[in-house]
């Protein structure tokens, strides 16, 4: 079992058996789901409005009014309630490390030390980095570590393309990128772009969801004979 107060993790728990219970936890779930992938947090607070809306709509239509009003008027009570939001709000700039980290506190339920190393993380990696959290394995300690560059959950397909047999890595440098969200299984769409790089000499590191059958055993066998680096 798992202890919380966050709206979003609260809402995907609950599964009402009775159909008409079921469908209102489906609207509060795709609110909190829309919540919290637009903004990351906020969730337990647009519970609390979807409720309230819900309700105030219930007692609206119990009392006669009409239900397409009702919708029309919420749509123009958001419209103004945003725009005034909009107009309260500001940009937290990084030079001021000690809002970001009164920002990260709260989000972190009050806890100092790991709003502190969020605020620190943010200070480290600007506006463009990227900031994970992992689930500790074993450690109760928090900590903090920095990579550079950019870093991808899964590496080289063979080992023939090592470049550092010590260290069993691949290392290259300056290469050409190629990117795609296809499966490589066929060599002859890549042979102009292979023929290209083997002219330039510089190497060539190869991302896409998988590589495998004759495209694999072709860039093995180029990298062998030395005529390609490749990875």
């Amino acid at each position: 079992p798992e202890i919380t107060k966050d709206g979003y993790k609260v809402m995907k728990g609950i599964k009402p058996e009775k159909p008409l219970n079921a469908a209102i936890a489906s609207i509060f779930a795709q609110s909190c789901s829309q919540c919290n992938d637009k903004v990351g947090d906020g969730t337990t607070t647009c519970s609390i409005l979807t409720s309230s809306m819900i309700m105030e709509a219930s007692k609206s239509i119990a009392a006669g009014n009409d239900r397409v009003g009702i919708k029309n008027g919420i749509q123009k009570a958001k419209d103004v309630i945003l725009k005034e939001i909009a107009s309260m709000s500001r940009t937290i700039s990084l030079e001021k490390m000690d809002e970001v980290a009164q920002v990260a506190i709260i989000s972190a339920n009050g806890d100092k030390d790991i709003g502190n190393s969020i605020a620190d993380s943010v200070k480290k990696v600007g506006k463009e980095g990227v900031i994970t959290v992992e689930e500790s394995k074993g450690s109760k300690e928090l900590e903090v570590e920095l990579t550079t560059g950019m870093q991808f959950d899964r590496g080289y397909l063979s080992p023939y393309f090592i470049t550092n047999n010590e260290k069993m890595i691949v290392e290259l440098d300056n290469p050409y990128l190629l990117i795609t969200e296809k499966k490589l299984n066929i060599i002859q769409p890549l042979l102009p772009i292979l023929e290209a790089v083997v002219k330039s000499g510089k190497p060539l590191v190869i991302i896409a969801e998988d590589i495998e059958g004759e495209t694999l055993s072709t860039l093995v066998i180029n990298k062998l004979r030395g005529g390609l680096k490749v990875a």
